[in-house]
Formats: structure tokens, sequence, C-alpha cells
């Protein structure tokens, strides 16, 4: 019975963080070519993933790895630059010879949720900026995960990228959990007068990498 239950511990231990559930091909009004998108389900959380994927020959994939932020994609606000970097990294990544942007769902407001984002928003409108008012909130500045990204990574057989981003904790991140950073390259999104105090304190206190006038 021992032997037994060592057996199925290891098992458990070896199964996969990710698993990929559905795939169908996903032609974008930010792209010219057509992509695949490759869905996935974190085994730890239930949370299904998605990879959108440009085949080619590259040997070095082009990648961005984009937090969901439902107000800036979904409804257009200006207080972020989400939805305009979403845009530009499917862009980016069908005009290169092979790559893939990993869209992680969970992520709403730095990992605080949907409800609490509006509620930091508030506390913005009051004069904090957006590390200040998820603190406020009793959350940490910033409580993302970027384990599974690695892991799909890796399902993707990504596992050394060119990694499309302004923030250093992130490639920093990746690179913990096993994936090479072949080049960090920059995705910056001209501000506007909702977001430039967001877009700053962004630079301050999380170093990405901005020039902000």
């Amino acid at each position: 019975m021992q032997a037994l239950s060592l057996m199925k511990t290891d098992r458990k231990a070896a199964a996969p963080r990710v698993t990929e559930i559905a795939r169908a091909r996903m032609p974008s009004a930010y792209s010219e070519g057509e992509l695949e998108m490759r869905a996935f389900r974190d085994s730890e959380t239930g949370i299904e993933h998605v990879a959108l994927v440009k085949a080619g020959n590259a040997a070095v994939p082009l990648v961005r790895i984009h937090s969901e932020c439902l107000t800036g994609e979904a409804f257009g606000s200006l207080r972020c630059d989400c939805g305009p970097q979403l845009q530009e990294a499917i862009r980016q990544v069908d005009e290169s010879d092979g790559g893939a942007v990993i869209y992680l769902r969970g992520h709403e407001g730095r990992g605080i949720g949907l409800a609490n984002k509006i509620r930091a928003y508030a506390l913005q409108d009051k004069g904090l900026d957006t590390v200040e008012a998820n603190l406020a909130l009793g959350f940490t500045a910033d409580g993302r995960d970027f384990a599974v990204a690695a892991r799909i990574l890796e399902a993707l057989g990504m596992t050394e990228i060119d990694l499309l981003s302004n923030n250093p904790a992130k490639a920093m991140a990746l690179q913990d959990h096993g994936i090479a950073i072949a080049a960090v390259r920059p995705l910056a999104i001209d501000p506007n007068p909702h977001n430039v105090k967001y877009l700053a304190a962004k630079r301050d206190k999380f170093g990405h990498v901005l020039s902000i006038e």
C-alpha cells in the first residue's frame, strides 16, 4: 500500500500545470495573416488562458505575455494602455517569422479583479496613483503570477523568446520559471491625458521602460 501511495504521488507531481483543450483558426482585425488560437486550462486554478499563435520558422519566436484588461480592451478605456498594447502586439507577432500572444485571464488590475480595479479607479480619482490605490485596498502592488505563462510557452515549444514588454519584472519572472529571454523589445503606446499619470507610476514605481513627456 505504501508503494502504491508513492506511485500516485509521483504521477501527480509529474502532471503538467497546463493542458491544451481547444484550438481553431483565428482571423483578426489586427492581423493580415491567419493566426491560430489555442486554449489552455491551468490545473491549479481552473482558469482558461489562450495563445494566439503565428506559425513560422523563427529560431527565436516573438512573444507578448498580456494580462487581461476588460476595461481597456472591450470598453476602450483611456485610463490605461492595455487595449492598444494588445492590438499592437498582435500586429507585430503577425508580421514576425513566428511567435505568440499569450493572453492571461485572471490578471485584471494586476491581479486584484475587476470590481476591485474599479474601486482602485475611484481612489485614483481622489488623487492616488495606480500603485497607491492597490495598496490602499489591501493588495500588493502587483499580484500577478507568470508561472502559467511559462508553462504555456513550454507547451508551444517556445522556451527561448524575444519578449515584447516594457516591464523588466516580467522578463525576470519568465526567466525564473525556465524561459530564456534572448531580447526584450519595447511595446510603448503614446500616452493620453487620461493615462499619463498611470504610465508615470509604472515607469517610476515598477521600472517600466517608458518615455513620457
